[in-house]
C-alpha cells in the first residue's frame, strides 16, 4: 500500500507462488487478510505511505461460496458473485489476498512486522460455517500466540448469546459489532429485505445488548459509517448509546466500492466526517456527552459542548482524526487497528493511520472552517 495507492482503485500484489484461488480456499484452514496486513506479514511486496505496518492484523474467514448476505455499499455482497470470483473482491477499497493460516501464525511467531502487531482481529461473514470456524481459528491463536489480544468482529445475524460466551471463555478479549447503518431506516434500505439481505437491525442491538453483558465495559464496540444518509445527530446519538452502555465506537467514512449497489453513491462529505470524528472522540474519550452538544436544523454540529480552548487543543492532538478502532496496548484513546487507507487514498486521508503532523492538523483545520468556530483555526485557541 504505497504511493502507488493514491488513487481510488484497489491494486494487485499478489504473488503467483502465494495467492492460493477458489475452490481451494476455505477456512479455517484459509484465511483471507487487508493488504496492509499482508505487507507488514511480507507475503505481499509493497510499502505503506507514511506508515512502517499496521498494528492489527486484521484477518477475514472465507469460502468459495462468499458471503450470503447482499449489504448495499459493500465489496463481498452476494450480488457480485457472477463478477469477480469470491477470493478476488476488494473490500472496504483494498485486495485481501488469502494465505494458509498456520502460515500466518508462524510468520507472526518468527518476528514478521518486526513485533510491532498489537492485536488480531478475526471478521467473521455471513456463511453457515463462519462461527464454528471462528472458535477453530481464535483457540489456535490463543494456543500459539497468547501475548496478542484477539477482537472478534461479529456476525450477529446467525449467532446467539451462549456464542459470546464461548468465545469469551476461549480467550477473545473484545467484541465488535458491525452496526454500520445508524438508524433503521438506512439499516433496512442498505442491509435488510430492500437488498435482499438477512440482517435485521433489532438482532444487531440485541448482540450489542449482549456484547455489554457478557465481555463488560471497554470490551466491546460498534462500526459506525459515516456517509450514508444519516444526520450528524443521528450518528452520535448512536455513540452515545454505546458509550453509555460502556462500550466504544469505531467509525469509517463511506466511501463507494467499486461493483457495490452503492458504487454511485457520493464518498462521505469531509466536513461532516471531521466534525463526526472530532465529536466521536469527544463522546468516547474527553467526558462529553451529546445533551451538551448544539445542532442546526438539518442536524449538523454547530458547538460541541466544551470551551474553546480545550475543543482546540483535542484538535492540535489530532488524536481525534486518527483511525478509530480496538485499542493498542500503549494509549487506549489510539487504535491498534489503524486500517491503512482503507477508506480513503493517501492523497485525501479521511482517518489517519498514524499521528497528525502540523501540515495534517492545518488541512484538518481547513475541512472543517465555517462549520465550527473560526478561532478552532487559531493554534492557541
Amino acid at each position: 500500500m504505497s504511493s502507488v495507492l493514491d488513487n481510488a482503485q484497489p491494486i494487485n500484489f499478489y504473488r503467483p507462488d502465494y495467492h492460493i484461488k477458489t475452490p481451494a480456499m476455505r477456512s479455517p484452514e484459509y484465511v483471507q487478510m487487508s493488504t496492509a496486513a499482508a505487507i507488514t506479514l511480507g507475503l505481499i511486496p509493497g510499502r505503506m505511505y507514511r506508515t512502517a505496518c499496521t498494528h492489527c492484523l486484521n484477518l477475514l474467514v472465507t469460502y468459495p461460496e462468499g458471503c450470503r448476505a447482499n449489504c448495499a455499499y459493500c465489496g463481498l455482497a452476494r450480488h457480485r458473485e457472477e463478477a469477480r470470483d469470491y477470493a478476488d473482491r476488494n473490500f472496504i477499497r483494498v485486495d485481501w489476498p488469502a494465505a494458509r493460516y498456520d502460515e500466518v501464525i508462524e510468520r507472526v511467531r518468527a518476528g514478521a512486522g518486526k513485533g510491532q502487531f498489537q492485536r488480531m482481529c478475526i471478521s467473521m461473514i455471513t456463511h453457515p460455517n463462519s462461527d464454528a470456524d471462528t472458535l477453530v481459528l481464535l483457540k489456535k491463536w490463543v494456543a500459539a500466540l497468547p501475548h496478542i489480544p484477539v477482537s472478534i468482529l461479529s456476525n450477529p445475524t446467525t449467532m446467539e448469546k451462549a456464542d459470546l460466551i464461548e468465545l469469551k471463555r476461549l480467550g477473545a478479549e473484545i467484541f465488535t459489532v458491525a452496526l454500520d447503518a445508524v438508524t433503521p431506516a438506512i439499516f433496512e434500505r442498505t442491509r435488510g429485505k430492500t437488498v435482499d439481505s438477512p440482517h435485521r437491525w433489532e438482532k444487531y442491538w440485541q448482540a450489542i445488548e449482549w456484547a455489554a453483558e457478557v465481555f463488560g465495559p471497554e470490551r466491546f464496540g460498534a462500526h459506525l459509517i459515516c456517509g450514508m444518509g444519516e444526520t450528524e445527530r443521528e450518528l452520535l446519538e448512536v455513540c452515545q448509546r454505546i458509550k453509555d452502555r460502556g462500550g466504544h465506537n469505531h467509525l469509517f467514512a463511506f466511501f463507494p466500492e467499486q461493483g457495490s449497489l452503492m458504487e454511485d453513491w457520493p464518498a462521505a462529505d469531509r466536513g461532516q466526517w471531521r466534525r463526526v470524528q472530532l465529536a466521536r472522540f469527544i463522546i468516547d474519550y474527553a467526558g462529553g456527552r451529546i445533551e451538551r452538544m448544539t445542532f442546526d436544523a438539518q442536524g449538523r454540529l454547530a458547538d460541541f459542548g466544551l470551551p474553546e480552548s480545550e475543543l482546540s487543543a483535542l484538535i492540535q492532538s489530532g488524536k481525534p482524526f486518527q483511525t478509530s478502532g480496538c485499542p493498542g496496548k500503549d494509549d487506549e484513546e489510539i487504535s491498534a487497528c489503524n486500517r491503512p487507507y482503507g477508506d480513503s487514498p493517501p492523497s485525501d486521508i479521511l482517518s489517519f493511520p498514524f499521528a497528525l503532523n502540523e501540515m495534517d492538523i492545518d488541512g484538518v483545520r481547513r475541512q472543517m472552517i465555517g462549520k465550527i468556530k473560526k478561532g478552532l483555526l487559531n493554534h492557541n485557541g
